[in-house]
């Protein structure tokens, strides 16, 4: 009688629920250290000069939004907010990829991963990434919450992850756009990840999940950073990439909670993941000590990062893209609440790269501002974060600072954002990380020293105690003088020397904003209506 190899009964295991089955060795969970030797024996990257491992990411380096699609399934049909970044895909479509894609896993190496998302136990889900590389698994071991040895033992996915990086869709075949595609089955609980190496895909493909997932149970899901004080005060930082969410949430004067991704309910806020995907573009040791070190470690990933032969980091090389990036477990942070969980928000701040160079460094909101900024999500899309972006940034608005990780429709996230602001009294702030004295390529982008101390003030509850103004634009209350701060850097048509160039970039930016309510103004109440940035009458 013959049996089968102990290694095939492990595999069968480590691939349960997954429909691949191994005919080639399966690494299943296997730690950093293993995972980094895997890494080198299969020439997927290299050294840093201290240890960190550096890999590209050919020619993605940036997500492929024009690619993600969600399977038109009838239970989810009548929820699902269709349209550009909710590509329908039948499910015929679907299976036929999946098919395809398991059976390219099928003769691959592979490599497993049980992983958690959601510090919160009642709202965790339980990820099971299959990959073909050994870098993209330590990222998913990094970026999500890895759980104790004794949980992996009778560990059974909610959500499966089949990660095929190098295999290529057929838009004939596949009937999907391109040789990359992202596709995923609310139904089947399946994502699907293939052409692209660009290991952002598999963080956001979860937040997708999670974004479907929390509302009905009375969670909103957030694409936000969060930190705490000594006295157990929360911070939110909202903002879309390069706008400063993990550099401001990274005070060394606050425990970091986590640094993109939250949830937060009757119970308080929780941390979606378990580590940093921090960008690294211009990275300063002196402005960002805690990014700087954990990025320059053992276990720390690093996409599409430059060295010299000896693997020394040239932090300000833009070559590959703008889009450089280091991933790191959260205990990279030597400030950090590895509970991952905090209470309700005292504060929440907005952030947005403002390209025009014409909103002021803090403003304080009116809970109709804040509902209006939310749904607004104004900032400048950074070159390289989405695949084809120019060299410069784009102004643009994503609403609720999360527009291509939203399953369902805006005003489902909006009313709950206005909920829990109502009913927890957090004061909210409109942040802008941007230019200052000009548009981008004229002005100087925003002083991080300014913006730190704006910050604190805000957080200590110095800056409500200051005389405020609104300025005529925006209809934006600005604090009139801050101790330290140059009245030219609070008030922007100050910093400016061209005051008429001021007027009419701003001018701009107001048709745009109103341009945008357009799109969501049928859904928002009067007192939502009133405060709208609009053209002068």
């Amino acid at each position: 009688m013959t049996h089968e190899p102990t290694w095939k009964h492990r595999a069968a295991a480590a691939l349960s629920g997954t429909g691949v089955h191994a005919s080639r060795p399966v690494h299943a969970n296997q730690t950093a250290p293993a995972l980094v030797v895997e890494a080198v024996r299969r020439h997927e990257g290299r050294f840093s000069a201290d240890g960190a491992f550096m890999v590209q990411t050919g020619v993605h380096t940036g997500r492929s939004v024009q690619d993600k699609f969600v399977v038109d399934e009838p239970s989810v049909t009548n929820e699902i907010w269709w349209g550009k970044v909710n590509q329908s895909m039948p499910v015929e479509r679907f299976n036929a990829l999946k098919g395809r894609v398991q059976a390219y896993l099928q003769g691959q190496e592979l490599f497993i991963q049980d992983l958690y998302a959601g510090a919160d136990p009642a709202h965790r889900v339980r990820v099971r990434m299959v990959t073909t590389q050994a870098w993209n698994a330590l990222f998913a071991r990094n970026i999500f919450i890895r759980p104790k040895a004794s949980e992996l033992k009778d560990f059974e996915p909610d959500y499966v992850i089949l990660h095929a990086p190098l295999f290529q869709t057929d838009p004939a075949v596949d009937g999907v756009r391109s040789t990359t595609t992202i596709a995923l089955s609310f139904e089947q609980k399946l994502l699907i990840i293939a052409g692209s190496e660009y290991a952002g895909e598999v963080k956001k493909s979860i937040f997708t999940v999670m974004n479907w997932l929390l509302p009905p149970k009375g969670v909103m899901p957030m694409h936000c950073s969060a930190n705490i004080g000594k006295d157990g005060d929360v911070a939110l930082f909202f903002g879309l990439s390069g706008t400063g969410k993990t550099t401001l949430s990274s005070d060394p004067e606050r425990k970091l909670i986590g640094d993109d991704e939250h949830g937060w309910g009757d119970t308080g806020t929780f941390n979606v993941e378990g580590g940093c995907y921090a960008k690294v573009i211009n990275l300063s040791r002196e402005a960002e000590p805690e990014i700087w070190a954990a990025s320059h470690r053992f276990g720390a990933v690093l996409e599409n990062v430059i060295g010299d032969d000896e693997g020394n980091l040239d932090l300000a090389d833009a070559s590959l893209t703008e889009n450089t990036r280091s991933c790191y477990p959260v205990e990279f942070i030597p400030n950090v609440d590895l509970s991952g969980r905090g209470g309700q928000p005292k504060n929440v701040f907005m952030l947005t790269c403002d390209a025009f160079g014409v909103l002021p460094p803090i403003s304080r909101l009116t809970p109709a501002q804040a509902m209006y900024h939310f749904l607004s999500g104004y900032t400048a899309q950074v070159a390289g974060t989405e695949k084809g972006l120019g060299a410069e940034p784009k102004a643009a608005f994503s609403t609720c600072f999360a527009h291509p990780f939203l399953p369902r429709p805006p005003e489902v996230y909006g009313r709950m954002f206005a909920d829990l602001i109502a009913r927890h009294d957090a004061t909210c702030w409109l942040v802008n990380t941007g230019w200052s004295g000009g548009q981008y390529g004229v002005g100087k982008r925003m002083s991080i020293r300014h913006t730190r101390a704006l910050l604190r003030g805000a957080l200590d509850g110095s800056l409500a105690q200051m005389e405020f103004h609104k300025e005529p634009y925006f209809g934006l209350s600005i604090p009139a003088h801050v101790p330290g701060i140059p009245d030219e850097v609070l008030d922007p048509r100050l910093a400016w020397a061209d005051k008429a160039a001021y007027d009419r970039m701003a001018a701009q930016l107001v048709e745009r904003f109103e341009a945008n309510f357009a799109s969501f103004e049928a859904g928002v109440d009067d007192d939502v209506k009133a405060v709208a940035i609009r053209k002068a009458a």
